[in-house]
């Protein structure tokens, strides 16, 4: 009895004890992703210092926030500090009414600056023709296959309960079609509209009002990224607000976006510094289009001939083929190189532990092309550096299993061989017919059809699939380059010659924010300066540097004017002034204090003439004085290596040039950068 009793207390031992090595094991694992992820006080994934790629790289501490070399660097462009956003309406201006001349349906193709671009003219055209609007339908998403079926096309990308709402006072939205009109849709039996790219006001009146109040829907099919002029004659002025309302207060990211973007822009501010984003704007359409080719080596330079090629038999591009790539760069009519805008940003002054986010949904030619701008910086990130697997898989929503979906069903052909083989006769027999192999090509390398055959292959469903993704990844950089610091773009063009992606981002910034950096580089001068070192790039001497330096704080202003004359024409986003801004100066105001000839040319260009509402009036502005040849300069600064780290022991002397040259930067903004 005692032994059995004995026996059972030594069986419940051993089972105390197992359940005491599960609890304490459970307990170390519990401790460790505590110690992972609480890591130098933070939770819930908020840094990137102990859970991403990124390991931050710091030489030296970040200047004082009121000292010179700060507000050359990273201060506001204090001639912009009076220019507010102010989009509402300043006259008459009615509620849309109950009873509308019908419903317009629309479609847009394209990609994120195509489809915004696109989504603000619609509503502009809805509030014209007095039509109730259906929510608009993204073709991006819904011709991707496999894509999470939570999303449906424009709530994908956009908040519609945010859209709707916002939109209120201005165009009544539906989210979809009446039942008989969608029925009717599908049945291809309402009128279709393939609208021309912008289009003028006048084109709706004539031809599509009719239509719409005979049919009460219409259908418009809106390609190339924009349905309607950029420029509107002055009495449409207010629509040109309503493009603002749509484009910076409706189009809201749905809140998925909003949440990891809010928490990779808190990722990159965790440690303290402010930071550049930078956005190459090299697509392979844009390369093509623009005849850059030579820019690259290799089969990347036949990628680019085989897509110019494509377009110039499609009509997309009138020339020739072959183009000499070095003229087109001479002339700006080529994105600058990411070593190019490195090599600007070192001569400027930003030292080589500054934070640069690299944007953009493509860089043509992957990595390797990022490789020179790695070398002059430490800190280079992008979204993939700053989030995790699970966290963009959330941001996909529950998406099929594309990878293990089962092939199709062999060839009957096949399957009699195979029977045949086993069905013939006594050993030695040959071979069984080899399976057959599918036309594939490898992921990572995508140019590998270029040695097999003329045509590019179709889309894989996966390709497919990346091309919806690409828009919530724009979607994001999106919302990180509006809200950077500073920004600088390498290229302002798409693959047919509009305002792209950067250019929506600087037309949000001048919009949201004016007085915040944002470098507009003449790629033709760029061209000019880099061509001058082209020998010794390592070593630039002080002369050529100060030339870099009061080319680009030209450009923070120049850039506005040239974007007034240029861009503004092609997409009024890229420059949504005077329209939706507001002075807290009037003229009298402005010319006493900023009196330079450049400051004139600026406001003239800008045109606000617009006083703000007295609740924006929160504090005094900036004065700065219009001195001429107040740069401080050291003549001891001769010559430094500025961009490329040659060794471990000439790193903390670079840092001492580097510090040298900060000190001597001074106000040179506020003075328009002339000597």
């Amino acid at each position: 009895m005692k032994r059995e009793v004995k026996m059972k207390m030594k069986s419940k031992m051993k089972w105390v004890g197992l359940f005491g090595l599960v609890l304490s094991a459970f307990s170390i694992f519990i401790h460790f992703l505590l110690a992972r992820f609480t890591q130098m006080g933070v939770a819930d994934y908020d840094s990137s210092v102990t859970i991403f790629s990124w390991r931050p790289i710091f030489e030296k501490p970040i200047p004082p926030t009121n000292s010179p070399s700060y507000g050359k660097l990273w201060g506001p462009v204090k001639r912009l500090e009076s220019l507010h956003p102010d989009s509402n309406p300043r006259g008459y201006y009615a509620d849309p009414v109950s009873e509308t001349n019908g419903f317009i349906f629309v479609r847009i193709q394209g990609g994120f600056h195509e489809i915004r671009n696109s989504i603000c003219d619609v509503v502009v055209v809805a509030r014209l023709l007095n039509a109730t609007l259906a929510m608009p339908e993204i073709q991006s998403t819904t011709s991707s296959k496999g894509i999470s079926s939570q999303f449906k096309s424009f709530a994908y990308l956009y908040n519609e309960e945010q859209f709707v709402l916002s939109l209120a006072k201005d165009v009544t939205v539906v989210r979809t079609l009446p039942k008989d009109l969608k029925g009717a849709r599908r049945k291809k039996e309402i009128p279709v509209f393939k609208v021309p790219y912008s289009a003028s006001p006048f084109y709706y009146f004539h031809h599509v009002l009719p239509v719409l109040k005979k049919h009460s829907v219409v259908e418009l099919v809106v390609s190339e990224g924009g349905c309607l002029k950029a420029t509107l004659p002055p009495s449409f002025e207010e629509y040109q607000r309503l493009r603002c309302r749509v484009s910076f207060h409706a189009l809201k990211f749905r809140q998925e976006v909003q949440e990891l973007s809010a928490k990779i822009l808190q990722r990159i501010r965790t440690p303290g510094r402010p930071f550049i984003a930078f956005d190459p704007g090299m697509t392979r359409e844009s390369l093509a289009y623009h005849g850059c080719a030579e820019l690259f080596q290799d089969v990347h330079t036949e990628l680019i001939q085989h897509k110019r090629s494509w377009m110039i038999k499609r009509g997309f591009v009138k020339g020739k083929l072959s183009v000499n790539s070095a003229e087109e760069r001479l002339k700006g009519s080529c994105p600058l190189m990411p070593q190019e805008i490195g090599i600007l940003l070192r001569a400027y002054g930003y030292s080589r532990d500054a934070i640069i986010y690299v944007s953009g949904g493509e860089v043509f030619g992957g990595q390797r092309t990022l490789i020179p701008l790695h070398a002059m910086f430490e800190n280079v990130i992008d979204r993939t550096s700053l989030s995790t697997p699970w966290e963009l898989i959330r941001l996909y929503g529950q998406e099929v299993n594309l990878i293990n979906s089962p092939g199709p069903p062999p060839f009957v052909e096949e399957v009699t061989k195979r029977a045949a083989w086993k069905n013939a006769g006594p050993r030695p027999r040959p071979l069984p017919p080899p399976p057959a192999r599918p036309k594939s090509y490898n992921i990572e390398g995508w140019w590998g059809w270029v040695a097999e055959s003329d045509n590019e292959p179709d889309s894989t469903v996966m390709e497919l699939r990346t091309n919806a993704h690409k828009l919530l990844w724009e979607a994001i950089d999106y919302v990180i380059c509006v809200e950077a610091d500073v920004f600088i773009s390498g290229f302002d063009r798409d693959g047919k010659g509009h305002p792209n992606f950067a250019s929506l981002v600087m037309g949000h910034r001048l919009y949201q924010s004016a007085a915040t950096k944002t470098f507009r580089p003449d790629r033709k001068g760029v061209a000019k300066l880099l061509d001058e070192i082209s020998d010794h790039k390592h070593h630039a001497n002080h002369t050529w540097l100060e030339t870099v330096r009061r080319h680009l704080t030209k450009t923070l202003l120049d850039g506005i004017i040239e974007a007034s004359n240029k861009a503004k024409p092609l997409s009024f986003l890229s420059h949504p002034v005077p329209e939706c801004s507001c002075s807290r100066l009037d003229s009298s105001e402005v010319s006493k204090n900023f009196s330079s000839p450049l400051t004139s040319q600026l406001w003239t260009a800008l045109g606000v003439a617009h006083r703000c509402p007295a609740w924006m009036d929160t504090g005094p502005i900036s004065q700065s004085k219009d001195k001429e040849n107040e740069e401080d300069e050291d003549e001891n600064d001769s010559e430094s290596e500025l961009f490329f780290r040659q060794s471990a022991e000439n790193h903390e002397g670079d840092a001492e040039v580097n510090t040298k040259e900060e000190n001597q930067f001074e106000d040179q903004e506020d003075e328009g950068g002339e000597r």
